[in-house]
């Protein structure tokens, strides 16, 4: 195996601790005959059940050492895989050689013979791996999305009849779908190390599979959203968006429901919460020359007049040296209209504090909204529509009471449940379906 990875370029800059130079490693010191069998063995076994836990993460099956190699092809950023996220492979261009020379060696490493190492050491391992019957597992439990791209593939590698086939399958990979964790995922978050500036994303696993028709209701709204969004990953001019209105009535949900609607088209979401906003330059850096589109999204948007953040967030979205890049917006919600609190002093441009009038300091609160090109308003439902609410979502849900029994039912539910709301309805449905046998 150590003479097939030394022949790698494009990707040969993999971690020695990586499980196949790991393996790498354990096939020379076999062929050397300088390390005690039985410590190769129990070396062995520590890189299986690393891919066994990488199988266990993604829900793969089948051939796990296949997976794994595809999964090592799909995640390795390096300058060619992402200029074929951009362009794909340009015919003709003198990186393919080298990309070419690599696939030849992942070919042959996914046709690799583990015989010989099994039966010096007196395992089978990787014949086990080779046709693996996975324990079937709930879709809570890993990232379908990622699981069934990663297999997909795979075997289309495993079937391709040579190099160039190979070449083909997963520049083809790199070009539909993108190179790396933002290749692959629809969501992020982020992770800043203390003391450092260097911004981390861990992508969210499992998001909601929600879609804009399980928001009942709220039509307009939602076709707003969704021209605004369509503009945006066509590569037309679009605004940022702030979702406001009262708890509970789908802003979040609507959000969450355009990336999966236009995940397929390249838009990615990265959420960011309030006390992470001084990271957001290092955030739109690490992001500005990929091939997707960005929604920077801030849930639930709102200051105190003490919180300074939101000067963070003027700054990047509109105000600084550097142009804002056009493959990022930002969407938030608030249950504020304007984010900033208010005081009724702020309205007395009478008075003066360290030289400034108080409607001067209004303004410079105002500003952040006005920062949004688009405003979008989600009120509270009014009873009839709650209703209509209850009963659409309970039937969703296999309720078989009628239309009456609901309306009775969900009228005493919001009573002692916080009101009128698509959430509380919502939680009515649930309640429901819950009871019924």
């Amino acid at each position: 195996m150590n003479h097939i990875l030394s022949r790698l370029i494009m990707y040969g800059d993999m971690p020695k601790e990586s499980i196949l130079m790991q393996l790498a490693d354990i096939c020379g010191e076999l062929e050397a005959g300088t390390t005690e069998k039985t410590v190769l063995r129990t070396r062995v076994f520590q890189q299986v059940k690393r891919i066994l836990m990488t199988a266990t993460d993604y829900g793969f099956n089948e051939n796990l050492w296949q997976n794994y190699l595809t999964f090592v092809l799909i995640m390795d950023e390096n300058p060619f895989s992402l200029t074929c996220e951009k362009i794909g492979a340009s015919e003709g261009a003198s990186a393919n050689h080298f990309a070419k020379n690599d696939f030849q060696a992942f070919y042959e490493l996914f046709h690799y013979d583990f015989g010989p190492i099994e039966q010096a050491l007196g395992i089978d391992c990787f014949t086990q791996l080779s046709d693996y019957k996975a324990i079937s597992k709930p879709e809570l439990m890993y990232n379908k999305n990622v699981s069934e791209k990663v297999q997909t593939l795979s075997r289309r590698l495993a079937a391709a009849k040579d190099a160039e086939e190979f070449f083909e399958g997963i520049t083809g990979f790199y070009r539909d779908y993108g190179v790396g964790m933002f290749g692959l995922n629809k969501a992020f978050r982020i992770y800043c190390p203390e003391g450092s500036t260097r911004v981390e994303f861990k992508a969210i696993n499992n998001m909601d599979q929600v879609v804009l028709d399980d928001l009942i209701g709220y039509e307009i709204q939602k076709k707003k959203l969704v021209d605004n969004t369509k503009a945006f990953v066509e590569g037309r001019k679009a605004n940022n968006v702030l979702l406001f209105g009262d708890s509970g009535t789908g802003k979040s949900t609507s959000i969450k429901a355009i990336v999966n609607e236009f995940y397929d088209q390249g838009l990615r979401m990265i959420e960011i919460y309030k006390h992470q906003f001084a990271s957001l330059s290092n955030v739109i850096a690490q992001i500005k020359n990929r091939n997707y589109k960005f929604i920077i999204y801030m849930d639930d948007l709102s200051f105190e007049e003490f919180e300074i953040e939101y000067k963070f967030l003027k700054a990047v979205i509109e105000g600084g040296v550097e142009t804002k890049p056009e493959n990022i917006l930002i969407y938030a919600t608030s249950n504020r209209r304007h984010l900033i609190k208010e005081n009724w002093s702020d309205r007395n441009d009478v008075t003066v504090q360290n030289g400034m009038h108080q409607s001067d300091t209004m303004e410079e609160k105002l500003s952040l909204v006005h920062r949004f090109g688009v405003t979008i308003n989600y009120s509270k439902p009014s009873q009839k529509e709650y209703f209509n609410i209850a009963i659409q979502l309970a039937r969703r849900l296999g309720v078989t009471l009628s239309d009456e029994e609901i309306r009775a039912e969900a009228n005493k539910w919001e009573l002692s449940h916080g009101g009128i709301s698509g959430r509380t309805a919502q939680q009515f449905a649930n309640y429901l379906a819950g009871q019924q046998l």
